[in-house]
């Protein structure tokens, strides 16, 4: 399967790339969104600011939300998950609006939350078969959604609930870094892969 990862210009990808290859995906990293939507599944990675990615995703944003109503395959890694939504709280810009509701930022008193943390399933199908013992985050945000049917597994951080999963059409979006959770992360995305090849 060839997948786009979308750069939005703010750090390195190479962690991500390894990863997908071998979860068992072909690459390429992509500057211009519109050019992201001629794979056969989009990647919008976990790197950057809210703000900064709205802003190189704007030139394109109708095309990729149109494409992603009509199935293509979209995978969204914490702030990729956070660009499916209207809006955030870290800075100026539009999401894809994919899922009603705004990023928020964490009301922890510990934040950013980085480490490793447990996720509950709420009826994730990649998580039977690829399941998550423990997951690594790196947000200071969360998303929240008008309506939580979208979540489909959750993570909790000190007191807060956390949307861990989402899916709306054929993407799914994931508030942790899988490329970042070991083996079990790496048998998420192939696992993901699949689902988008099927």
């Amino acid at each position: 399967m060839r997948v786009a990862v979308f750069d939005y210009g703010a750090g390195n990808l190479h962690s991500l790339a390894k990863a997908l290859v071998l979860a068992g995906a072909e690459v390429r990293a992509e500057v211009d969104p519109s050019r992201c939507l001629s794979a056969d599944a989009l990647i919008l990675p976990g790197v950057g600011s809210f703000p900064q990615a709205a802003d190189r995703m704007a030139p394109a944003r109708a095309a990729m939300r149109d494409a992603i109503r009509e199935g293509l395959p979209t995978l969204g890694i914490c702030l990729g998950m956070q660009l499916f939504f209207d809006a955030s709280d870290e800075g100026p810009g539009l999401g894809l609006g994919l899922i009603g509701g705004r990023v928020e930022r964490l009301s922890a008193k510990r934040v950013p939350q980085i480490g490793w943390n447990t996720v509950e399933d709420a009826g994730e199908p990649l998580l039977t078969a690829a399941p998550l013992p423990f997951v690594y985050y790196a947000n200071s945000f969360r998303a929240s959604a008008s309506s939580e049917t979208c979540v489909t597994a959750w993570s909790t951080h000190e007191h807060e609930r956390i949307a861990a999963i989402v899916r709306v059409h054929r993407a799914i979006g994931v508030q942790f870094h899988p490329e970042k959770s070991s083996a079990p992360g790496i048998a998420f995305l192939a696992a993901a892969i699949a689902e988008f090849a099927s």
